[in-house]
């Protein structure tokens, strides 16, 4: 990449940081120590067309323009991407508001997204329609309404693929029927102290519902962040699964003592202090530890466990950066965020300390 390339890209980024921040991330959030979001999915493809990996271009291009046009006359007020720069690709990924699997340069990809960075629909993805619906907290019915009434005045003005067999048809059979699916992203940072995460995961898997780690299939839970969304139960299956897994965490949380966290949160903060680069393993470690002693109120961290999510949209998740820039960038980035502790003097650093191992 020229040098011009790579300063424009850095100037994008920076105005694209100081834009307001998705609707997820908002302090009135149910059980928000432990549920950072939630979110509804709907899959829909239109009828008399090939699903988008039979399709041609051409055909591709016309599924765009006829969802497009129909989401203008639906007056829900979305904008729309169709040709993202690398820092906009990133910064929606980071968002959540985009699949970080989307590939936004073919033909007949298109990216809308609401005012409030709530509600966002991919066009051509896996799917010729991808209404997703985020929200913050555990709200599950939130996302449900808002993805609910994008489709219903989607589907006034486009013919979804139907069958009276098999219901609403998708690329993917898991997802034939109703086309919909709910997750959430959790922080279960008490269970993995505790050493159970691993053994309630497998039995949550057991029962229909994954758990993941923040980057979905075949992930790992780095800094307990994961997601939880329903494989082949029922909705009430995964509202029941979420309702236990906030109650075990709670309980989990309060069997490690203050004194114990708040040293592991001041080896965290010291810890990204002292480095100027950081592997994302060891950004989202920091993170987790940051984010718990926010939430517990421990003495010094006297701001939201927000700011950590925050920091979460901007930590070149899925980057298109060099990793080196990326490593850099994500040091910068969690330093602003950890001197936020007003006990910070800036005088001691711990290097190479253990943070956590999950």
């Amino acid at each position: 990449m020229r040098q011009a390339d790579r300063d424009s890209e850095s100037w994008k980024r920076m105005v694209l940081r100081s834009m307001p921040k998705p609707a997820w991330l908002s302090g009135d959030a149910p059980h928000l120590d432990v549920v950072l979001s939630s979110r509804t999915r709907v899959m829909r493809n239109l009828r008399g067309h090939l699903f988008p990996h039979k399709a041609s271009s051409e055909e591709l291009l016309s599924v765009m323009h006829q969802i497009l046009d129909a989401a203008d006359r639906t007056g829900l007020q979305l904008e729309t991407f169709k040709a993202l720069t690398n820092a906009e690709r990133d910064y929606l990924v980071g968002c959540r508001l985009v699949s970080p699997d989307f590939e936004w340069t073919l033909p007949g990809r298109a990216l809308l997204v609401d005012p409030d960075r709530s509600l966002s629909l991919m066009v051509n993805e896996e799917d010729h329609l991808r209404i997703q619906a985020l929200t913050a907290g555990w709200s599950i019915d939130s996302a449900d309404a808002l993805a609910s009434n994008c489709h219903d005045k989607l589907q006034d003005e486009l013919q979804f693929a139907w069958s009276p067999s098999f219901g609403f048809l998708a690329t993917s059979p898991y997802n034939l029927g109703e086309g919909r699916r709910q997750s959430a992203m959790f922080h279960l940072i008490g269970l993995a102290q505790g050493k159970r995460l691993p053994s309630v995961m497998k039995a949550l898997n057991s029962r229909g519902i994954a758990v993941r780690g923040l980057f979905g299939e075949a992930s790992r839970a780095i800094g307990a962040f994961v997601q939880v969304s329903v494989l082949g139960g029922t909705r009430s299956d995964f509202v029941g699964a979420c309702e236990y897994l906030i109650t075990e965490e709670r309980q989990a949380r309060g069997a490690i003592s203050r004194d114990e966290l708040e040293q592991r949160a001041n080896h965290a903060r010291d810890f990204a202090l002292g480095s100027r680069n950081l592997a994302l393993a060891d950004a989202l470690r920091v993170l987790a530890w940051i984010r718990w002693a926010a939430s517990a109120e421990i003495p010094g961290y006297s701001f939201s466990p927000r700011e950590a999510d925050s920091a979460l949209t901007t930590l070149e998740i899925r980057t298109t950066l060099h990793e080196d820039q990326a490593a850099k960038q994500r040091a910068e980035l969690l330093r602003l965020t950890v001197q936020h502790a007003s006990f910070f003097t800036g005088s001691l650093f711990f290097r190479g300390v253990q943070i956590v191992q999950q």
